[in-house]
């Protein structure tokens, strides 16, 4: 398909996802701002996904619309993944919420629009209710949980030196996390001042990944503080988990039933990002590599 016939293509798809949204009384037309030709302005109640600081960029220069805008994590996923992250973002945000209907407009990743998507959010996403400003050790700040998906998603995708590398991150009420879990190795961040060991600091980035290669799960508390790393979950839970996924996911499956928190997977072998909420799997990822 030549670029003009694909660009008219999303022009069309961009034109009937505003008739849909209003039709089924859509809360938003979500799509990626890379995703897009060319344009000026975007219809009414449009949602813009940036990748990058070139999507903000691009974002910035349609003025005439001021269109609302969410950032997520610079991954390679397929077209439906794309739609997941948008939702959880835009959801974790509270842009959309629980019961809304969304239309969502996506395409091969960096590539044109050419699928319409038009979702209700359901209860499956009900993780997002613990998702607001903390009381900490209780809820989990949003900037923590996503700078959290963010890591999970680049090390899916990344791995650490070219190789791939498994990981379980629990983030949420590490006191009560603690008491379901012991140390297998030395606190690695033990002694460390707070402000040394959150998440949210960039230069955490390559400490995690390096910890990463023990076995064990980081803890983080609802402010980003990491709590520990290497530590084993002594509750699983395998009672309906999906076929072939293991002892990592059954203790993510198990602390997320019995605490206040939220746990991401990163699977050793294919790189798949699994997130858990009450016992539950309630979102997957599977990143590739770029």
């Amino acid at each position: 398909m030549a670029m003009s016939d694909a660009a008219r293509v999303s022009r069309l798809l961009l034109e009937s996802a505003t008739t849909l949204a209003r039709s089924t009384n859509a809360r938003a037309i979500v799509v990626y701002v890379d995703a897009l030709p060319e344009l000026d302005a975007v219809p009414p109640r449009t949602i813009l996904v940036a990748r990058d600081e070139d999507d903000q960029r691009r974002i910035g220069n349609l003025v005439q619309s001021h269109p609302a805008s969410i950032n997520v994590p610079n991954v390679t996923l397929d077209r439906f993944g794309q739609v997941k992250l948008a939702a959880i973002i835009a959801l974790s945000n509270r842009i959309i919420d629980l019961g809304d209907t969304v239309v969502f407009l996506t395409g091969p990743f960096r590539s044109l629009i050419d699928s319409t998507v038009v979702m209700s959010i359901g209860s499956e996403y009900e993780l997002f209710d613990t998702t607001e400003q903390p009381s900490i050790d209780e809820h989990i700040k949003r900037a923590v949980f996503h700078r959290v998906l963010s890591l999970a998603l680049d090390m899916g995708q990344h791995g650490r030196e070219g190789r791939h590398i498994g990981a379980l991150l629990v983030i949420g009420s590490a006191k009560q996390v603690l008491e379901h879990s012991e140390q297998m190795i030395l606190n690695p961040f033990k002694g460390y001042d707070e402000k040394h060991r959150n998440i949210l600091d960039q230069t955490m980035t390559e400490t995690v990944k390096e910890y990463s290669s023990l076995d064990g799960a980081f803890i983080i508390k609802g402010n980003g503080v990491i709590e520990t790393a290497g530590a084993r979950i002594k509750v699983g839970l395998s009672e309906g988990l999906p076929s072939g996924l293991g002892a990592r996911h059954a203790a993510a499956a198990g602390i997320t039933a019995n605490t206040k928190s939220i746990a991401l997977t990163v699977s050793e072998s294919d790189g798949t990002v699994r997130v858990w909420r009450a016992g539950r799997l309630v979102a997957s990822f599977e990143t590739s590599a770029r």
